[in-house]
């Protein structure tokens, strides 16, 4: 167990749901951004190989893994989820020699935020 941080504070639990609120910013705003198809969306669709038509359904997919992260019940699964789709994010900007830093780090963002604010997800993952 993670005796310096139980019990849990009020500053431990309020900076994992500041960072948790940054993460689903970025990630709300990616969806959004899919939605609206700004200008030259199209070619950094095609620059990664992804039809412009399955913007939507990358978008609706990124929400409902958000939204899932959001509710305090299922916001492991929501982690999971979101780690699945920016895996798939990283191979493919990868696959394009693209840099790749972004993702990467709001999986961290997306991960330490969770941690530091559910008590039970210490419990699990000591990090000690």
């Amino acid at each position: 167990m993670t005796q310096h941080l139980e019990p849990t504070s009020e500053k431990v639990v309020w900076t994992g749901r500041v960072l948790s609120g940054l993460a689903v910013l970025v990630l709300a705003t990616s969806a959004v951004m899919k939605f609206v198809k700004p200008a030259d969306f199209d070619e950094g669709m095609q620059h990664i190989g992804w039809a412009t038509t399955k913007a939507n359904g990358l978008a609706v997919l990124e929400l409902a893994c958000t939204a899932l992260y959001l509710v305090p019940r299922t916001s492991v699964l929501g982690a999971i989820l979101i780690t699945g789709y920016l895996g798939g994010a990283i191979a493919t900007h990868v696959r394009v020699d693209d840099e790749v830093l972004v993702q990467p780090l709001l999986g961290v963002l997306v991960w330490l935020g969770l941690w530091l604010r559910e008590r039970r997800l210490r419990e699990v993952l000591p990090l000690t």
